[in-house]
């Protein structure tokens, strides 16, 4: 594509260059990319920030060879679409009805480069009226809300759930789309700011656990029962806690590391109470057309309804210190909401 003059033939990506802390964090000038016929060309303008990219920068997730492109979502321009006559014509790409220069989003990586390509089953047409700022700081952590809550644990109406660090990004979206379908929402969360975020973002009640102790609060708030279902993406400082917290025939769901990774366990484990855990990845709900393009809509349809807002907490520059910052907050802690990098001019 870059042979016809319209595109540069280099562009700068954010890359990692091994594995490491933020030092690895790199800008780097790689080739222009080339998009195959089933692919999609995308011009990117914002890209989300997400602890998934720490555990790819530090090794806990592997990454093919080094260096390699980081960031997991992104949101852009389509400029071009794909050459394959065979997919234009698919059902399920016309379903989606995607136009040149429309906003379109995407949450597999890499995404932290000035243009991508995409297969376009795995590109996310955005609706009219959503700009790519706002397209880039839902997607990823609302795709892994509606899947998990669809189908790891399917919290209904009713249902005590424990939620913890309710006042990240993740959280918040749990907050606000748990308390629309009537759940009653417990937030953990580790200071007084945070709680008010929560609360205000639906959670029902909420748990300072650096000042009361969670098991005992959890207990008062569910007569001694215990909670559903509870979601935790902190990993190994709230694993065990969270036996004590589950009732019997709950569902632990599991799938961050903030803390550190969930050791080993026997199934033995989950006996005494006839538990279920459940350990999901959101990208292995979106393999299909099928499922993307459900989940896309569901997405947008939350979002444009009201019940979904993006809670947006800091912007950083498309630059190696800007990324490196933005991860080193993120991990510690101390953050709330959505982190967001500005890619285009």
């Amino acid at each position: 594509m870059s042979s016809t003059g319209q595109y540069p033939s280099t562009i700068k990506a954010i890359q990692y260059t091994a594995v490491g802390g933020p030092e690895v964090i790199k800008l780097n000038d790689i080739e222009f990319p080339s998009a195959a016929p089933n692919e999609m060309l995308i011009r990117v303008e914002w890209a989300g920030v997400n602890f998934i990219d720490t555990y790819y920068r530090s090794g806990v997730y592997p990454v093919k060879s080094h260096p390699a492109v980081a960031g997991e979502e992104m949101a852009g321009i389509l400029l071009e679409l794909p050459s394959d006559p065979a997919v234009l014509e698919d059902p399920e790409f016309k379903a989606r009805n995607f136009q040149v220069g429309q906003t379109v989003a995407c949450i597999t990586g890499p995404a932290f480069a000035e243009y991508i390509a995409k297969p376009w089953h795995k590109v996310l047409p955005v609706p009219a009226g959503i700009d790519t700022r706002t397209a880039a700081a839902v997607p990823l952590q609302a795709l892994t809300v509606l899947t998990f809550i669809e189908e790891a644990y399917k919290a209904e109406p009713g249902d005590y759930v424990l939620l913890h660090a309710a006042a990240g990004g993740f959280g918040l979206n749990m907050c606000q789309i748990l308390k629309a379908r009537g759940v009653h929402v417990i937030g953990s969360v580790s200071t007084d700011e945070k709680a008010a975020l929560a609360k205000a973002n639906g959670a029902e009640f909420v748990i300072v656990y650096t000042k009361e102790d969670l098991i005992k609060r959890v207990g008062e708030i569910t007569q001694g029962q215990g909670v559903h279902g509870i979601y935790d993406g902190v990993g190994k400082a709230t694993w065990e806690g969270n036996f004590e917290m589950i009732r019997r025939k709950g569902t632990i769901v599991t799938f961050g590391n903030a803390s550190g990774v969930v050791p080993a366990f026997s199934p033995m484990k989950l006996k005494d109470k006839n538990l279920k855990v459940a350990r999901p990845v959101v990208n292995n709900y979106l393999i299909t057309p099928a499922e993307n393009l459900h989940y896309n809509t569901l997405l947008w349809d939350t979002v444009k309804s009201g019940v979904l807002k993006a809670n947006i907490y800091k912007e950083f520059p498309f630059t190696p210190e800007g990324v490196a910052t933005a991860q080193t907050e993120q991990t510690s802690g101390k953050t709330t909401g959505k982190l967001i990098l500005k890619v285009a001019n």
